[in-house]
Protein backbone atom coordinates (compact mmCIF):
# COMPACT_ATOMS: atom_id res chain seq x y z
CA UNK A 1 0.00 0.00 0.00
CA UNK A 2 1.09 3.64 -0.35
CA UNK A 3 1.49 5.97 2.59
CA UNK A 4 1.32 9.71 1.90
CA UNK A 5 3.22 12.35 3.87
CA UNK A 6 2.25 16.03 3.62
CA UNK A 7 3.64 19.18 5.23
CA UNK A 8 1.01 21.52 6.65
CA UNK A 9 0.89 25.01 8.08
CA UNK A 10 -1.88 24.30 10.56
CA UNK A 11 -4.69 22.01 11.69
CA UNK A 12 -8.37 23.00 11.87
CA UNK A 13 -10.14 20.39 14.01
CA UNK A 14 -13.78 20.69 15.04
CA UNK A 15 -16.09 18.60 17.21
CA UNK A 16 -19.35 17.56 15.53
CA UNK A 17 -22.35 15.35 16.25
CA UNK A 18 -22.23 12.24 14.10
CA UNK A 19 -24.36 9.12 13.96
CA UNK A 20 -21.99 6.19 13.46
CA UNK A 21 -24.01 3.47 11.80
CA UNK A 22 -21.22 0.91 12.18
CA UNK A 23 -21.53 1.15 15.99
CA UNK A 24 -25.32 0.86 15.81
CA UNK A 25 -25.64 -1.91 13.24
CA UNK A 26 -22.92 -4.17 14.66
CA UNK A 27 -23.49 -3.48 18.37
CA UNK A 28 -23.96 -7.15 19.32
CA UNK A 29 -20.78 -8.20 17.51
CA UNK A 30 -18.90 -5.27 19.02
CA UNK A 31 -20.07 -6.26 22.50
CA UNK A 32 -18.84 -9.83 22.06
CA UNK A 33 -15.52 -8.60 20.69
CA UNK A 34 -15.08 -6.29 23.67
CA UNK A 35 -15.82 -9.10 26.15
CA UNK A 36 -13.19 -11.27 24.49
CA UNK A 37 -10.61 -8.48 24.42
CA UNK A 38 -11.29 -7.72 28.11
CA UNK A 39 -10.92 -11.40 28.95
CA UNK A 40 -7.47 -11.37 27.35
CA UNK A 41 -6.52 -7.95 28.75
CA UNK A 42 -8.62 -6.89 31.79
CA UNK A 43 -6.83 -3.52 31.99
CA UNK A 44 -8.56 -2.22 28.84
CA UNK A 45 -10.94 0.63 29.64
CA UNK A 46 -14.02 1.52 27.60
CA UNK A 47 -13.61 5.28 27.77
CA UNK A 48 -14.69 7.95 25.32
CA UNK A 49 -12.50 8.78 22.32
CA UNK A 50 -12.69 11.05 19.28
CA UNK A 51 -12.58 9.75 15.70
CA UNK A 52 -12.90 11.76 12.48
CA UNK A 53 -15.83 11.52 10.07
CA UNK A 54 -14.35 14.05 7.66
CA UNK A 55 -10.74 14.82 6.70
CA UNK A 56 -9.84 17.40 4.06
CA UNK A 57 -6.60 19.04 2.95
CA UNK A 58 -7.13 22.58 1.66
CA UNK A 59 -5.39 25.84 0.80
CA UNK A 60 -6.83 28.62 2.94
CA UNK A 61 -7.42 32.24 1.92
CA UNK A 62 -4.00 33.18 3.29
CA UNK A 63 -2.41 30.42 1.12
CA UNK A 64 -1.76 28.30 4.20
CA UNK A 65 -1.91 24.52 3.82
CA UNK A 66 -4.59 23.36 6.25
CA UNK A 67 -5.83 19.95 7.34
CA UNK A 68 -9.49 20.23 8.32
CA UNK A 69 -10.99 17.46 10.43
CA UNK A 70 -14.45 16.90 11.90
CA UNK A 71 -14.27 14.68 14.97
CA UNK A 72 -17.03 12.89 16.86
CA UNK A 73 -17.27 11.04 20.14
CA UNK A 74 -17.57 7.28 20.49
CA UNK A 75 -16.61 4.50 22.89
CA UNK A 76 -13.18 2.89 22.86
CA UNK A 77 -14.82 -0.52 22.41
CA UNK A 78 -16.43 0.73 19.18
CA UNK A 79 -13.13 2.15 17.97
CA UNK A 80 -11.23 -1.04 18.83
CA UNK A 81 -13.73 -3.28 17.04
CA UNK A 82 -13.71 -1.03 13.96
CA UNK A 83 -9.91 -1.21 13.85
CA UNK A 84 -9.66 -4.94 14.50
CA UNK A 85 -12.50 -5.83 12.12
CA UNK A 86 -10.35 -4.32 9.34
CA UNK A 87 -11.78 -0.78 9.06
CA UNK A 88 -15.23 -1.80 7.68
CA UNK A 89 -16.35 1.87 7.59
CA UNK A 90 -13.80 3.71 5.46
CA UNK A 91 -15.54 7.07 5.93
CA UNK A 92 -14.10 7.23 9.47
CA UNK A 93 -10.48 7.94 10.41
CA UNK A 94 -8.28 7.53 13.45
CA UNK A 95 -6.72 11.01 13.67
CA UNK A 96 -4.21 11.77 16.42
CA UNK A 97 -1.20 13.97 17.17
CA UNK A 98 2.34 12.83 17.88
CA UNK A 99 5.49 14.64 19.07
CA UNK A 100 8.64 13.88 17.11
CA UNK A 101 10.80 14.59 20.16
CA UNK A 102 14.36 15.03 18.92
CA UNK A 103 17.55 15.22 20.98
CA UNK A 104 20.32 17.75 20.50
CA UNK A 105 22.35 15.11 18.64
CA UNK A 106 19.53 14.25 16.23
CA UNK A 107 17.94 11.09 17.68
CA UNK A 108 14.16 10.62 18.04
CA UNK A 109 12.38 9.29 21.10
CA UNK A 110 10.21 6.20 20.54
CA UNK A 111 7.91 4.66 23.13
CA UNK A 112 7.38 0.91 23.35
CA UNK A 113 3.71 0.31 24.15
CA UNK A 114 3.15 -1.47 27.46
CA UNK A 115 1.28 -4.75 28.00
CA UNK A 116 -1.96 -2.98 28.97
CA UNK A 117 -2.09 -1.15 25.64
CA UNK A 118 -4.28 -2.39 22.78
CA UNK A 119 -1.15 -2.22 20.57
CA UNK A 120 1.24 -3.75 23.12
CA UNK A 121 4.84 -3.97 21.95
CA UNK A 122 4.52 -1.50 19.06
CA UNK A 123 6.96 1.41 18.70
CA UNK A 124 5.52 4.92 18.26
CA UNK A 125 6.23 8.48 19.11
CA UNK A 126 4.44 8.91 22.48
CA UNK A 127 0.80 9.56 21.64
CA UNK A 128 -2.82 8.67 22.25
CA UNK A 129 -6.23 8.87 20.64
CA UNK A 130 -7.83 12.28 21.37
CA UNK A 131 -10.69 12.31 23.84
CA UNK A 132 -13.43 14.74 24.97
CA UNK A 133 -10.98 16.59 27.25
CA UNK A 134 -9.34 17.88 24.06
CA UNK A 135 -12.52 19.78 23.06
CA UNK A 136 -11.98 23.45 23.92
CA UNK A 137 -13.84 26.74 23.47
CA UNK A 138 -15.97 27.04 20.36
CA UNK A 139 -16.00 23.29 19.72
CA UNK A 140 -12.39 23.25 18.56
CA UNK A 141 -10.38 20.06 19.12
CA UNK A 142 -6.91 20.92 20.40
CA UNK A 143 -4.56 18.31 18.98
CA UNK A 144 -1.50 20.20 20.17
CA UNK A 145 -2.86 20.10 23.70
CA UNK A 146 -3.48 16.37 23.27
CA UNK A 147 0.14 15.95 22.18
CA UNK A 148 1.45 17.87 25.21
CA UNK A 149 -0.68 15.82 27.62
CA UNK A 150 0.25 12.44 26.15
CA UNK A 151 3.96 13.27 26.06
CA UNK A 152 3.89 14.19 29.77
CA UNK A 153 1.75 11.22 30.80
CA UNK A 154 3.81 8.64 28.93
CA UNK A 155 7.36 10.00 29.32
CA UNK A 156 7.39 12.77 31.94
CA UNK A 157 8.75 15.20 29.34
CA UNK A 158 7.47 18.78 29.31
CA UNK A 159 6.82 20.05 25.78
CA UNK A 160 7.35 23.60 27.08
CA UNK A 161 11.04 22.72 27.48
CA UNK A 162 11.35 21.99 23.75
CA UNK A 163 11.50 24.18 20.67
CA UNK A 164 8.57 23.31 18.36
CA UNK A 165 8.93 23.50 14.61
CA UNK A 166 6.34 25.59 12.76
CA UNK A 167 3.51 23.68 11.16
CA UNK A 168 2.77 19.97 11.14
CA UNK A 169 3.48 16.88 9.08
CA UNK A 170 0.49 14.60 8.37
CA UNK A 171 0.98 10.92 7.56
CA UNK A 172 -1.97 9.20 5.85
CA UNK A 173 -1.85 5.42 6.20
CA UNK A 174 -5.25 4.02 5.21
CA UNK A 175 -7.54 5.03 8.14
CA UNK A 176 -4.68 6.40 10.24
CA UNK A 177 -4.01 10.14 10.08
CA UNK A 178 -0.96 10.86 12.24
CA UNK A 179 -0.33 14.59 12.78
CA UNK A 180 3.30 15.03 13.79
CA UNK A 181 4.85 18.11 15.44
CA UNK A 182 8.64 18.32 15.60
CA UNK A 183 9.93 19.16 19.12
CA UNK A 184 13.65 19.85 19.59
CA UNK A 185 14.99 19.27 23.12
CA UNK A 186 18.29 20.76 24.26
CA UNK A 187 19.53 17.45 25.66
CA UNK A 188 21.55 14.54 24.32
CA UNK A 189 19.88 11.31 23.26
CA UNK A 190 21.35 9.55 26.28
CA UNK A 191 20.10 12.25 28.66
CA UNK A 192 16.57 12.14 27.20
CA UNK A 193 16.49 8.35 27.34
CA UNK A 194 17.81 8.23 30.90
CA UNK A 195 15.23 10.77 32.04
CA UNK A 196 12.32 8.94 30.42
CA UNK A 197 13.40 5.54 31.76
CA UNK A 198 13.73 7.04 35.24
CA UNK A 199 10.19 8.41 34.93
CA UNK A 200 8.87 4.98 33.85
CA UNK A 201 10.62 3.33 36.81
CA UNK A 202 8.84 5.70 39.22
CA UNK A 203 5.38 5.06 37.76
CA UNK A 204 3.23 2.39 39.42
CA UNK A 205 1.50 1.59 36.12
CA UNK A 206 3.47 3.16 33.25
CA UNK A 207 1.84 3.33 29.84
CA UNK A 208 5.13 2.47 28.14
CA UNK A 209 7.12 -0.72 28.63
CA UNK A 210 10.32 1.06 27.60
CA UNK A 211 11.73 3.95 25.58
CA UNK A 212 14.24 3.90 22.73
CA UNK A 213 16.14 6.44 20.64
CA UNK A 214 16.01 6.27 16.83
CA UNK A 215 19.18 7.55 15.21
CA UNK A 216 19.62 5.71 11.92
CA UNK A 217 18.00 3.79 9.06
CA UNK A 218 18.62 0.40 10.65
CA UNK A 219 15.65 1.04 12.96
CA UNK A 220 13.28 1.19 9.98
CA UNK A 221 13.45 -2.59 9.62
CA UNK A 222 12.06 -3.12 13.13
CA UNK A 223 8.74 -4.99 12.70
CA UNK A 224 7.32 -3.22 15.75
CA UNK A 225 7.12 0.05 13.81
CA UNK A 226 3.72 0.65 12.15
CA UNK A 227 3.62 1.92 8.58
CA UNK A 228 2.99 5.56 9.40
CA UNK A 229 6.06 5.62 11.67
CA UNK A 230 8.25 4.05 8.98
CA UNK A 231 6.97 6.65 6.51
CA UNK A 232 7.69 9.61 8.77
CA UNK A 233 11.13 8.40 9.86
CA UNK A 234 12.07 7.54 6.28
CA UNK A 235 11.19 11.05 5.21
CA UNK A 236 13.37 12.59 7.92
CA UNK A 237 16.24 10.69 6.30
CA UNK A 238 15.47 12.22 2.90
CA UNK A 239 13.01 9.63 1.55
CA UNK A 240 10.16 10.23 -0.87
CA UNK A 241 6.74 11.66 0.05
CA UNK A 242 5.02 8.45 -0.99
CA UNK A 243 6.59 5.24 0.23
CA UNK A 244 5.36 1.77 -0.83
CA UNK A 245 4.84 -0.35 2.29
CA UNK A 246 3.51 -3.78 3.01
CA UNK A 247 0.11 -3.77 4.71
CA UNK A 248 0.10 -3.67 8.51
Amino acid sequence: MTVEVLDLDRLDCRFVDHRWRFAEERSVEIGRHWEERRRRNPTLYDGRVLLACQVECAIDDDRARVLRMSLFETRFSHFLAWREFGWPDETVYNCFSMPAARSRDGAYLLGEMGPSHSYAGRLYFPCGTPDPSDIVAGGRVDLFGSLVRELAEETGLDAAQARPAPGWTAVFDRQFVACVKWLDFDASAQALLTGVRAFLARESAPELADAHMFAGPETLADPRLPGFMVAYLSRTLGGADEIPLSAG
